[in-house]
């Protein structure tokens, strides 16, 4: 039973469904994947539950209350071209700038919450990069600097949109195990993603998006030729009826 549940979600632009129906109930301390073409409204998916894209209809709750009541204990991280990487900061202050969602934006962090960013620094392995301008990282530097900040929040939840996207090999491997040692440490982890060939190896659990939600829960459970077909079309459908399994695109 699901801890963060979105409930008969509907979000439109411009007269153009982007999510229809979405009902959903997220498991906690789990490592759950968001999958489906171009357009699907992955994306807006998370920003629906953030409410950083108004819902036409629906409401999401976590531990039961209307999220907006429990808002800090869920970290968004938002995709990378979305940064300004000339905004006049480092990357300690990045990191302590998660402090503030319990703070508020009109106290000073105290020495208690630069302790705290440090040591997310430190946990995401990046604490020797403390005082570099964020526009001085490779992706994966970046990206794990954005993970510290949600850590430093002391959120329960992460929501991160596309996270390996335009990053190398070793900082995609690096990041995943990170994540999924943040699971095992009781955080629960919700990702979109396009890289169909690792949500095995990566995920406990799949949302399969194509506007509505195809399939919900385990990969093998989720990734049939009928639920493929319905989200991918027929190509995909067909690959995996002959025995191409998961390991498509």
């Amino acid at each position: 039973m699901g801890n963060l549940k979105i409930q008969n979600m509907n979000i439109a632009y411009q007269g153009q469904s982007a999510i229809k129906d979405a009902t959903l109930a997220f498991e906690s301390n789990k490592l759950t994947g968001i999958v489906g073409p171009n357009g699907a409204g992955k994306s807006t998916l998370l920003k629906g539950i953030m409410g950083l894209t108004p819902l036409n209809t629906g409401a999401v709750s976590l531990y039961g209350k209307p999220l907006k009541e429990m808002i800090n204990k869920v970290a968004y991280v938002e995709q990378r071209q979305e940064i300004d990487l000339s905004f006049p900061i480092d990357v300690f202050g990045t990191v302590l700038f998660g402090t503030y969602a319990k703070l508020g934006f009109f106290q000073r962090p105290k020495q208690k919450e630069k302790d705290l960013a440090l040591k997310a620094l430190e946990k995401v392995g990046m604490a020797t990069f403390k005082d570099r301008h964020i526009s001085e990282l490779s992706g994966g530097q970046l990206q794990r600097v954005f993970i510290a900040r949600a850590l430093a929040q002391e959120a329960e939840w992460l929501l991160l949109d596309e996270p390996f996207a335009g990053i190398d090999a070793t900082s995609e491997k690096i990041i995943i195990e990170l994540l999924k040692q943040l699971r095992d440490e009781g955080k629960s982890i919700v990702i979109v993603h396009h890289d169909l060939h690792k949500v095995k190896t990566y995920f406990d659990n799949i949302v399969l998006l194509n506007k509505e939600v195809v399939a919900f829960g385990t990969v093998s459970e989720v990734f049939t030729a009928d639920n493929m077909g319905m989200a991918y079309g027929e190509a995909i459908s067909e690959m995996i009826s002959l025995g191409g399994g998961t390991n498509v695109k």
